[in-house]
């Protein structure tokens, strides 16, 4: 090819890559940690594999669509043990709404005074707790079992800081039985993992706890869980589209990718915003608007 003509192809050939570069750091932040974490996994031993979750044993087991929740935005997800259920939060409308674990909706419960609820946690005793991101708060209370309508004024409320988060606060929300300790993430810029012992009712204020996040290879927090058997935590990425296992100590462990594709999926999960596990390591996704998904352990994988 002749210099002249070979340096007409050269421009576009490098917007090109500079477009492609810049879709990759976009969509895959932090691609070369997750590469790194995809070799470190193949050197994890079968015994350490059992010890936690181990997500590449896992693979899409259920997809559906949350029936009369089309528009509004599922955000945050829980798996409340005394009734076997799951819970989850909307936005757009704030509303609680009670799932079976095959996605049928049971019951929806209008959330009167939040204005933006972004994650809900079953706590152990009997309460459930929810953070409204605008308000910057954790609202604490119990539900009855005819509820219809919950009012922000009749739960105990608790100032969660960084009144100046607009947008970008606290989205994920999780109880670990174990140390007694609420988890909370926040989406980002920055992102950050953050614990706090259970609020005493007549407390007016919590005091967080900053927790090592910055070498995390996602985007973002959408939300999070503790798998009630190994104690280990799961984050959900909603930009990296990813779940991330984090081990004792807070390190990455094992990822499962939520591109269509991969481990199942046969498209790409768009907004991953809840994410929670139940006793027998079913793991839990719904996605905005309404789309819900369950991933379960392969029949021949790792044992527990």
């Amino acid at each position: 090819m002749p210099p002249r003509t070979a340096r007409r192809f050269l421009l576009p050939a490098l917007l090109l890559s500079i477009g492609a570069g810049a879709l990759i750091d976009s969509h895959f932040m932090h691609w070369g940690a997750q590469l790194e974490l995809y070799w470190r996994e193949q050197a994890v031993p079968p015994a350490a594999r059992a010890a936690g979750i181990w997500l590449p044993d896992y693979r899409l087991a259920r997809e559906a669509t949350l029936s009369g929740l089309e528009q509004d935005e599922t955000s945050g997800l829980t798996w409340n043990p005394p009734s076997d259920t799951l819970f989850t939060v909307t936005g757009k409308h704030p509303k609680l709404v009670e799932l079976s674990r095959d996605g049928q909706v049971l019951r929806s419960i209008a959330l009167v005074g939040f204005a933006d609820p972004e994650a809900v946690e079953a706590l152990g005793d009997g309460r459930l707790a929810i953070v409204d991101e605008r308000h910057h708060l954790l609202a604490v209370f119990r539900l009855a079992a005819d509820a219809q309508r919950l009012d922000l004024a009749d739960t105990a409320r608790y100032d969660l800081g960084f009144a100046d988060a607009g947008n970008k606060g606290f989205e994920g929300l999780a109880w670990n039985p174990r140390t007694r300790r609420l988890l909370l993430a926040k989406e980002r810029d920055p992102l950050g993992l953050f614990s706090l012992p259970l609020p005493d009712a007549a407390d007016a204020g919590v005091t967080l706890e900053a927790l090592p996040s910055a070498s995390l290879p996602v985007r973002d927090l959408s939300s999070l869980t503790v798998d009630p058997r190994s104690g280990r935590t799961l984050l959900l990425s909603d930009e990296s589209r990813l779940l991330l296992e984090l081990d004792e100590q807070g390190r990455p462990f094992s990822f499962l990718s939520l591109f269509g594709g991969r481990n199942g999926l046969t498209g790409s999960i768009a907004q991953p915003e809840g994410v929670t596990m139940d006793a027998q390591g079913n793991i839990y996704v719904v996605g905005e608007p309404n789309r819900f998904y369950v991933f379960s352990r392969q029949p021949g994988s790792t044992p527990r």
